[in-house]
């Protein structure tokens, strides 16, 4: 059965004037029951977790001012997003719902979290709406409950994955693949393990190339026991925070060969949300449902 991390606090709020949709969190569950792609019992309700698993990650000062509300405004302003308990509290809930859906993958193959992909997030510091890590606390947390050994992140976000490769630098057993545009956020960025980095106006046909060509090399050179998937839809042309100008389609194409690659090798998946912005939020809802389908359709 799929599994599906959701919580309605994932629909926190954002003041006006904040670019972040939270809608979507809302909207996307609602349009997977409503087609029949999903039924209620795919959706888990995360909770807060051991903070065990976030200090295995994140600095103990760091966690500590961002429960405390302690932050100062320079460190808040790189957040991008007006610091409450409330959204304390759904980071928490959001970095459960993959440390669960990491478990549940285990079982399944496959699951997914419908909040996540917090990239940008290090290890002492949030930035661009990213406050925890979520895909490198579920990481860690597998592998300190000796789980699994060696893992891949496989970041299609557009954006960078530079909180992700800080945290895993020099680290052998967590490979951190990033595939983002070139001239976008975040301008000065982090060393993964692998960057590429693709031009503006970068199309279906040419984005599909490369990560075909890549990530079944890459996967045979690290042989990975687990991966955990950033399937982000700010690659597509509509986007107003991404530069890229791939279609619906080929976005689902895209999460198709990551998807079937890793069913084909019986290596379990995990997948965050990550970005979406385009103006017209059927869009957003219809390129990330996609996922969600493709999922579906090829393991149950």
């Amino acid at each position: 059965m799929l599994k599906i991390a959701y919580h309605p606090i994932y629909t926190y709020p954002v003041p006006e004037g904040h670019r972040f949709p939270m809608i979507k969190y809302e909207l996307l569950p609602k349009q997977l029951l409503h087609e029949g792609t999903c039924k209620e019992e795919n959706f888990f309700k995360p909770t807060i977790p051991d903070p065990k698993a976030i200090l295995a990650i994140h600095s103990a000062t760091y966690f500590e001012n961002l429960c405390t509300l302690s932050l100062d405004s320079k460190a808040s302003r790189k957040i991008g997003l007006p610091i409450s308990k409330q959204l304390i509290d759904r980071e928490v809930i959001i970095a459960d719902g993959t440390i669960k859906a990491s478990k549940y993958a285990l079982r399944y193959g496959i699951a997914m979290n419908i909040a996540g992909g917090t990239h940008h997030a290090y290890t002492n510091r949030g930035e661009a709406f990213c406050l925890l890590n979520d895909q490198a606390i579920g990481a860690r947390y597998l592998q300190h409950q000796n789980m699994v050994k060696k893992v891949l992140i496989v970041d299609l976000d557009v954006h960078q994955g530079n909180g992700t490769a800080e945290i895993f630098r020099n680290d052998q057993s967590v490979f951190t693949f990033s595939m983002h545009g070139a001239n976008n956020y975040p301008f000065k960025k982090e060393t993964s393990d692998l960057d590429i980095e693709l031009p503006d106006q970068t199309n279906d046909k040419e984005y599909l190339a490369i990560l075909k060509k890549t990530l079944p090399l890459l996967i045979e050179e690290q042989k990975p026991d687990f991966i955990y998937y950033l399937s982000g839809v700010d690659i597509l042309s509509t986007d107003k925070l991404g530069k890229l100008a791939c279609t619906v389609s080929g976005c689902a194409e895209r999460d198709r060969f990551v998807i079937q690659t890793c069913k084909n090798l019986d290596i379990p998946i995990m997948c965050s949300m990550g970005g979406g912005y385009s103006p017209n939020i059927k869009t957003i809802i219809e390129a990330h449902a996609n996922t969600y389908r493709i999922a579906q359709e090829i393991y149950f």
